[in-house]
C-alpha cells in the first residue's frame, strides 16, 4: 500500500501538514487550499514541493476533487460562527459557506461511496486544553495526550464522547478574569480567590513543562516586545500575567501583540517581584506611581517563535523575512496545536 494521499483544506501556514509529518504515517499532501495570500507565502516557504491552490474552496469542482484521488482530508474550518461569543450566526454566517460546500459536494464524489462500501465509521473528539477528558466511547481507555497544549496551556487530555462529558468549565475563562458573581469578591487584579486557586493548581502539576522550556534566550532584541507605558496603565488589571516557571497560559488569538485585552498571556520577566505586592492598593496611586510599580514586573509579549514553540511547530519551521510581526501574530493566532493533531492522526490511522 502506498502513502496516504491527503487533501489539506484551510491550509493556512501548514499546521496540519506539520502534524502529518509528526504523526510519522506514510503520507503525501496532494494539494493544499487556502485563499489567504500571506498564509500561502508562509506555507510555500516551509513546504515548497506541495501543490498549493490559492483559491476559494467553493471554486473547487467535483472533477478536480476526484482527480486528486485523496484518502484523507485534513481541515480546520472557521470556528467563529459557532463560538459562545460574537454573532453566533451558526450556518447562516457567510464564513461557513466553504465548509457547507464541502459537505454538499463530498457525497457526490468517489471517496464517500468507497467509504460506505467499506463500512466506514467515524469518531468525534471534543478537545479542550483546559479540560481533562477521559477516553474513547465504547472502547478501552487510550493513553492520555501529554503533549504541550498551547492555549490553556498544558492540560493533560484524552478523549470522550459528548454524552460522557460531565466537566464544568473553568471559572473565569482564559480570555480574561474581569467577571465574577457578587459572592466572589476580587482579591487583586480583578481576580477572585477561586480563579487564583485554579491557576495555582495548574502551575503545581509537575507532569507539565514550565513555560521557560518554550522561551527564547533574552537579548537586546527582546526590548521590542515589552508592553508600552500606555498599555500598562490602561490594561494592567485585565492582563493574564504568567512567569517562566508557570505551567499554563491563555489562548493566543490573532490580535496578540496588537490588541491587549483577551488576546493572550503576557510574560513577567522579573520573577523576583511579587505580583500581589505590585497590585496591592495600586488604584490609590497617581499614574506616575502606578507606572513605576507596574514597570518593576518587566512585562513583555511572547515572541512569535515562542508561540510557535507552544503550538508544537518544529524548530525548522519559519517565516519569510517579508512577513511582518503583526502578520506573524495574526497567522499564529489562527493556528492549531501540532502535537494534538499529530496524535489524533496516529490514532485514526493506527
Amino acid at each position: 500500500m502506498g502513502p496516504v494521499r491527503v487533501l489539506e483544506l484551510y491550509s493556512g501556514i501548514g499546521g496540519m501538514h506539520q502534524a502529518l509529518r509528526e504523526s510519522c504515517i506514510s503520507a503525501e499532501v496532494v494539494a493544499a487550499v487556502d485563499v489567504n495570500t500571506v498564509a500561502n507565502e508562509v506555507y510555500k516557504h516551509n513546504f515548497p514541493s506541495t501543490p498549493l491552490w490559492a483559491k476559494t474552496i467553493e471554486g473547487i469542482t467535483l472533477a478536480e476533487l476526484n482527480r486528486l484521488s485523496f484518502d484523507m482530508i485534513l481541515m480546520s474550518p472557521p470556528c467563529q460562527p459557532f463560538t459562545r461569543i460574537g454573532l453566533q450566526g451558526d450556518v447562516s454566517d457567510p464564513r461557513t459557506n466553504s465548509f457547507l460546500y464541502i459537505l454538499d459536494i463530498l457525497p457526490r464524489g468517489k471517496l464517500v461511496e468507497t467509504l460506505k462500501k467499506c463500512g466506514f465509521k467515524y469518531q468525534e473528539f471534543l478537545l479542550s486544553p483546559t479540560y481533562i477528558l477521559e477516553n474513547f466511547p465504547d472502547q478501552e481507555p487510550k493513553a492520555s495526550v501529554k503533549h504541550r497544549v498551547a492555549a490553556g496551556l498544558e492540560k493533560e487530555s484524552s478523549f470522550t464522547s459528548p454524552e460522557e462529558e460531565h466537566i464544568e468549565p473553568n471559572s473565569g475563562s482564559d480570555a480574561g478574569s474581569g467577571q465574577c458573581s457578587q459572592k466572589e469578591a476580587f482579591v487583586f487584579k480583578l481576580e477572585t480567590a477561586k480563579e487564583m486557586e485554579r491557576k495555582r493548581n495548574q502551575d503545581s502539576d509537575l507532569s507539565i513543562q514550565m513555560l521557560k522550556d518554550f522561551l527564547e534566550e533574552d537579548g537586546e532584541e527582546m526590548s521590542q516586545y515589552f508592553l508600552p507605558p500606555k498599555a500598562l496603565l490602561r490594561y494592567a488589571f485585565l492582563l493574564d500575567i504568567v512567569t517562566p516557571s508557570c505551567r499554563r497560559s491563555t489562548c493566543f488569538t490573532k490580535g496578540y501583540g496588537h490588541y491587549v485585552e483577551g488576546t493572550g498571556s503576557v510574560l513577567q520577566t522579573a520573577e523576583d517581584v511579587q505580583l500581589e505586592s505590585v497590585f496591592k492598593s495600586i488604584e490609590m496611586l497617581s499614574e506616575e506611581e502606578k507606572l513605576m510599580k507596574l514597570s518593576t514586573l518587566k512585562l513583555r509579549y511572547f515572541t512569535p517563535r515562542e508561540i510557535e514553540n507552544l503550538h508544537g511547530f518544529s524548530p525548522e519551521f519559519g517565516f519569510p523575512d517579508k512577513i511582518t510581526m503583526k502578520q506573524r501574530y495574526r497567522l499564529l493566532g489562527n493556528s492549531l496545536n501540532v502535537h494534538v493533531v499529530a496524535k489524533l492522526i496516529s490514532l485514526l490511522t493506527g
